[in-house]
């Protein structure tokens, strides 16, 4: 097969995707090994015209609070893992955190994420009474979590509480994979059990995973995008794998702007209504990545509102973006460099259509 015949044959399966929203996972695999930068220009202005018909020119925003960096995993990627001795740890109390929901609803943010390691200490009465208060003070307003893998006896709880959203990111459908990643006591099933439990109840469910991570096939990234297809989640979090100095994969090649772009653009199509983050690691890599991630698809951005006395001790990853744009005292400049692309901030939910 011929250069030419072969990049005609990757965009007949971009319109393949495009218009009956399913490959099969040979399909998925060919599409991803076989790209090529032609293609893949051809791939983002299908996925721009996607994400404009649905959503328009808006970009969303969501509030990122971080409010505790303890965590009872040791996932051989992560730099706040339970062994990382030299991670600086911390919490924020609910006073914090809800100071932290003021200068964020101040700033024009309505949706508030609360993301943290699994911390034992914040107990389901803990943390339904931080959810509920944010609730009753911010009624407008959707409130997010990203705690982890709990019970489902839990997740009702919080969802009770007043939580609307929850993330929980599979990082790869591959057990096998999976388990290259992770200790053994951590289980690919269980995790995606958590999303199904999640979804159930009646959350806004979010998942995704590493772009680039140790070991990663194509076949990996195919399963990928079969099991969200299953799934059909309102929103989609994936961002390229970044090293961190104190962990195993310290010195593994990290993930690229390229496929992270690539993927965006894949799963804009697969699913036209998702919620898509243009994610940190994606600015952590390149200085104009979220700007690239918009344009690949993306509709989300996560401004930072944790205080800014914690967010350097937030480091899942080498050189996490804590201040400049990430800071949400920047969000005059984000609101600058989505304009100059031609989109802009919105100050609403932001809910997803994909339900």
């Amino acid at each position: 097969m011929t250069p030419g015949e072969r990049e005609q044959k990757i965009k007949a399966l971009i319109d393949k995707l495009c218009l009956t929203r399913k490959l099969k996972r040979g399909e998925w695999v060919e599409l991803i090994r076989e790209r090529t930068p032609a293609a893949a220009e051809y791939l983002f202005e299908l996925a721009r015209a996607v994400r404009i018909q649905h959503y328009g020119h808006d970009v969303y925003i969501r509030g990122l609070i971080e409010f505790t960096n303890y965590c009872k995993n040791d996932c051989y990627y992560c730099g706040i893992r339970k062994s990382n001795t030299n991670a600086q740890r911390y919490r924020l109390s609910k006073e914090d955190i809800l100071c932290c929901c003021d200068q964020g609803y101040e700033l024009g943010f309505r949706t508030f994420v609360l993301q943290g390691g699994e911390d034992g200490w914040f107990t389901d009465e803990r943390l339904c009474d931080v959810i509920s208060e944010i609730r009753n003070s911010f009624p407008d307003c959707a409130i997010t979590l990203s705690v982890g893998e709990r019970s489902r006896q839990s997740y009702q709880r919080l969802y009770e509480a007043g939580a609307n959203r929850y993330l929980l990111r599979h990082e790869t459908y591959d057990g096998d994979h999976y388990s290259r990643l992770h200790p053994p006591q951590m289980s690919s099933s269980h995790r995606k059990k958590c999303l199904w439990d999640l979804k159930k109840i009646g959350y806004q469910v979010g998942t995704g995973f590493m772009v680039g991570a140790p070991f990663q096939t194509p076949e990996n990234l195919a399963d990928d995008m079969l099991f969200l297809a299953r799934l059909n989640p309102q929103m989609v979090g994936i961002g390229p794998f970044v090293p961190h100095h104190d962990t195993p994969f310290a010195d593994a090649p990290g993930g690229t702007v390229e496929l992270t772009l690539f993927m965006l653009g894949l799963i804009r199509l697969l699913l036209p209504r998702v919620l898509l983050p243009a994610t940190t690691a994606l600015g952590t890599i390149d200085p104009d990545g979220r700007e690239k991630g918009i344009l690949a698809g993306a509709n989300v951005v996560m401004p930072n509102l944790s205080p800014i006395q914690v967010r350097e001790k937030y480091l899942i990853y080498d050189n996490k973006i804590c201040t400049g744009d990430e800071a949400a005292e920047s969000l005059n400049h984000l609101k600058g460099r989505m304009e100059k692309i031609g989109y802009h901030i919105a100050v609403s939910r932001g809910d997803s259509l994909n339900i």
